[in-house]
This record gives structure tokens, C-alpha cells and sequence, in this order.
């Protein structure tokens, strides 16, 4: 369930990190929800290679490591693109 796990927290992540960094992007809702989900798996990298934790289903560390790296990469796609 590992890999699948990150890509529904990033889902979620991303909507989030879009909720917490309001402000027009450049790609819309769609690019968002992919930044989100591409977040979600750099977080869930970042803690296990920090080792912060594994996903082995649904805590609340998990899910702020997916919200962190969906804001991390929204925040760097914003200064890319914007």
C-alpha cells in the first residue's frame, strides 16, 4: 500500500497546500492536484530517508510529510513559473 498511500495523501495534500498558500498559480486546480500528488511522494521520501516514519496506512506524520512536500513544490513552482 506504500506508493498508493502517498498518492491519495498527496490528492489530499495538494488541495491543502493550495487551501494554506492561497494565491492565483499558474497551472490551475489540475496542475495543483499533480503538484500535490508528485509532493506527497517527495515527503514520503524525505521521511524515510530521515527516517520519520513509513507508510504502512493513514497517521497524521504521514500525512504532514505530504502536506510539507506538496507545499515545498507548490512554493517552488510558483517562483518558476510565476
Amino acid at each position: 500500500m506504500g506508493i498508493i498511500s502517498w498518492f491519495v495523501f498527496g490528492l489530499i495534500a495538494g488541495i491543502l497546500a493550495k487551501w494554506l498558500m492561497p494565491g492565483k498559480d499558474p497551472g490551475g486546480i489540475i496542475v495543483t492536484s499533480l503538484i500535490g500528488i508528485a509532493g506527497g511522494i517527495v515527503g514520503g521520501y524525505i521521511g524515510t530517508t530521515f527516517g520519520w516514519g513509513d507508510v504502512e496506512g493513514f497517521d497524521m506524520r504521514s500525512f504532514a510529510l505530504a502536506i510539507g512536500g506538496a507545499l515545498l513544490l507548490l512554493f517552488g513552482y510558483r517562483k518558476i513559473k510565476g
